[in-house]
């Protein structure tokens, strides 16, 4: 008897399925913004904004400072954000939204008033199982 599902002679992906799927709204929306730190990062820089590095250090505790410098660069390579620096010592670090980027804070809003939601349900889901 097979473990698993798939055999071995079936065609594990369709290229024109997977062409499609690069095409997709929301492939290039979670490409943007998708990932465990971005939103987070994005709703703080709207709350704030500007927003400094060294604020964003300090409200991301569980995040490198690699990981965070890699997120902001990765925001302002896809057109999110702005960085901006001030020729000071020690050298300040700015963060904004772009007009690209403030489109998002309606979706922000909507991801929070969802989440709050669902953590009301939380205690009801668990008293079923």
């Amino acid at each position: 008897m097979k473990n698993n599902t798939i055999d071995e002679h079936q065609a594990v992906s369709d290229q024109k399925k997977s062409g499609e799927n690069e095409k997709n709204p929301m492939t290039a929306a979670l490409q943007a913004i998708g990932g465990k730190w971005k939103l987070l990062l994005l709703d703080s820089i709207r709350k704030e904004c500007p927003k400094r590095f060294g604020e964003l250090r300090k409200e991301m505790k569980y995040i490198t400072q690699t990981t965070l410098t890699a997120q902001l660069r990765e925001l302002e390579r896809d057109g999110i954000l702005t960085r901006e620096v001030f020729p000071e010592v020690p050298p300040r670090v700015e963060y904004k939204l772009t007009e690209l980027g403030k489109q998002l804070i309606p979706i922000m809003d909507a991801l929070c008033q969802w989440g709050g939601l669902y953590e009301q349900q939380l205690p009801a889901r668990h008293q079923r199982s």
